[in-house]
């Protein structure tokens, strides 16, 4: 095609119009469109094989694709088999520890009843225990026979018949037979599973009506609001020291009942359940029991089954839970240490009171028998005072660093969301004013770069209008120095000339004055002279050893006496010949001579 597209935008921003012609193919466009166009020019179009030449595109791309989705397909069956593969793992530990404890529970419920003996004939509790553990096995075993038998038995038939289809290579003609028989097993199992399910929510409900927790507290008092009858019928002959005794057991009791008060409010203002239903609450709890720290990913795995058993619960709803659920379960774990703790704060409290009571009676006895001196019993009791007082003391202090190590962890549980939250928002402004902070810096940087850059430029310019004046002077002066050289020069010429000429008279003088006159004699002429026979006869035989030419120059006696010749070669073997220390060196050591005068010149820059 002539021409070239071009494109161009217009004063108003609009795109120009596109032609693949040129102006001057104008008369050739109107003489084609006037004449016809002429198809001998052109080839006609396949548009068969065009859109063979699509479909056959369509059709890779469309491969592609489905390639492309059976990868993904693939990949994402492959994560799922890994993730149940994994939960298989845990669920087949939590299967073999089931089944201990199940054995456990039957062994330890066996070995009681066994072991249980009746008290008389007319006990009969014993045997009715027995008989219902009979009830129990045979209402088991027919509950076996009427739900998982039938799976069973159905199980082996298809397998059956699928063996008999595969061996025969046909399809089977009972199909709506087995479909039906499949389906009313389903119906079956459905009934049963909710007749098991009402049954639970039955006996839940029933266990729950119980409400067998409201006697624990009770059971707990029994041990801990009351005084020891140790103490309470003790003989003390210091009802004193008996009267600070009872004060220090219920000061003890008064203590760890106002924490146990606080801890049982802070967990009656949670529901038991964590807002959920009861249900959904024990299926949360058993799940989150299965995943373990000890295995690998257990956290990832514990998301997500709990997503897979509540699929209609958010992620955070779950989260929100877990937290709920830890921060009861840590409650009910703080009132139990309190409660061992108060226990053993009261079994020594009564081993030290009991101990503190029989040195009472002991001193007492002994002040009756030997009838000592009063003011040694005096320092008894004020002793054993003193030692009793100590230990509260103590006591209180160990329980307000608990109280306190306790209110601590507390707050700290409480404080994790608003710290992470604050988080965010501390780091986002650190981060504002790090950048402003950053571009104030480099503001400051570009201002004192531009201002010292003004200041070198400054002092650049003087040193350079210093240095072109210190030039022109220079220069100025060389001038004249050349000038007065020059004039000099001339003067000396001029004077030399004058002095050359006055040699040159007189020497024609002197010539002119012992000038010989002789005759001409040819043979005295070319013959040898006098002083040249003489010349011969003394010379001896030419050595032909000796030099043609003699050398005027130093000596390797002289060159090896310069210093600076040695320290050169010394730093060259020490490989530093090349380094600034080298050439500082070499400066500052002089030559054996002072150089000579005139070598050195008189201008000073």
């Amino acid at each position: 095609m002539e021409g070239s597209c071009a494109s161009a935008m217009n004063a108003g921003g609009q795109q120009a119009f596109i032609t693949s012609f040129r102006a001057e193919d104008l008369d050739k466009l109107t003489a084609r469109l006037k004449n016809g166009l002429c198809r001998s020019n052109y080839k006609p179009a396949e548009y068969e094989k065009v859109q063979a030449m699509v479909d056959a595109k369509r059709l890779e791309t469309a491969l592609i694709g489905k390639k492309v989705k059976k990868t993904l397909c693939v990949a994402k069956e492959i994560k799922e088999c890994d993730i149940l593969r994994q939960h298989r793992q845990v669920w087949s530990r939590e299967c073999l520890r089931l089944q201990k404890a199940e054995q456990k529970a039957e062994s330890e419920m066996g070995d009681f009843i066994e072991n249980v003996k009746p008290l008389g004939i007319e006990d009969t509790a014993i045997f009715s225990l027995k008989e219902y553990e009979v009830f129990l096995e045979r209402d088991r075993k027919a509950f076996v026979i009427g739900t998982v038998e039938p799976i069973h038995q159905l199980k082996e038939d298809l397998r059956f018949r699928l063996e008999q289809e595969r061996e025969t290579s046909t399809h089977l003609s009972n199909l709506e037979q087995v479909q039906h028989q499949v389906n009313v097993v389903k119906d079956q199992q459905d009934i049963i599973t909710a007749k098991l399910q009402e049954e639970y929510c039955n006996l839940e409900e029933e266990i729950t009506d119980l409400d067998l927790e409201k006697y624990l507290p009770a059971l707990d008092s029994l041990v801990k609001d009351n005084i020891p009858t140790e103490v309470l019928e003790s003989d003390c002959p210091y009802p004193e020291l008996k009267d600070s005794l009872i004060q220090a057991f219920h000061s003890l009791s008064e203590i760890h009942q106002g924490r146990l008060h606080c801890l049982q409010e802070h967990l009656k203002r949670t529901d038991k359940y964590c807002g959920w239903y009861p249900d959904d609450h024990f299926r949360f709890h058993f799940t989150l029991c299965q995943y373990t720290q000890d295995i690998p990913n257990y956290r990832a795995l514990c998301l997500h089954m709990l997503q897979r058993v509540f699929p209609e619960k958010i992620k955070h709803d779950l989260m929100e839970h877990e937290r709920a659920l830890a921060t009861q379960r840590f409650t009910q774990i703080q009132i139990k240490v309190l409660t061992q703790q108060w226990q053993q704060d009261q079994e020594e409290l009564l081993a030290k009171a009991l101990a503190t009571l029989q040195e009472a009676r002991d001193a007492y006895q002994e002040d009756l028998e030997l009838q000592r001196d009063r003011q040694h019993q005096q320092e008894i009791c004020l002793c054993l005072r003193e030692k009793l007082r100590q230990w509260q003391a103590h006591q209180e202090e160990v329980a307000e660093l608990q109280a306190a190590i306790a209110a601590r962890q507390q707050e700290e549980a409480e404080a994790i969301l608003k710290r992470e939250q604050e988080k965010e928002a501390a780091l986002r402004a650190y981060q504002k004013e790090k950048l402003r902070k950053f571009h104030l810096a480099q503001q400051k940087r570009r201002e004192e770069l531009e201002q010292r850059d003004q200041e070198r430029l400054a002092k650049l310019r003087s040193a350079m209008e210093e240095q072109a004046r210190q030039d022109k002077e220079r220069v100025r002066f060389r001038a004249e120095m050349l000038q007065r050289r020059q004039e000099a020069r001339e003067a000396s010429d001029l004077e030399r000339q004058r002095e050359e000429a006055e040699r040159h008279n007189r020497l024609e003088a002197l010539r002119n004055q012992v000038a010989v006159v002789a005759g001409s004699d040819s043979d005295r002429m070319m013959g040898d002279t006098q002083s040249w026979r003489n010349r011969n006869l003394t010379v001896k035989e030419v050595d032909i050893q000796r030099p043609l030419f003699g050398l005027h120059t130093y000596t390797d006696a002289q060159i090896v006496a310069d210093p600076r010749l040695r320290v050169e070669q010394a730093l060259r073997d020490a490989g530093l010949h090349h380094t600034q220390y080298a050439q500082e060196v070499l400066a500052q050591i002089k030559p054996p001579k002072p150089p000579r005068r005139d070598t050195k010149s008189e201008l000073q820059f």
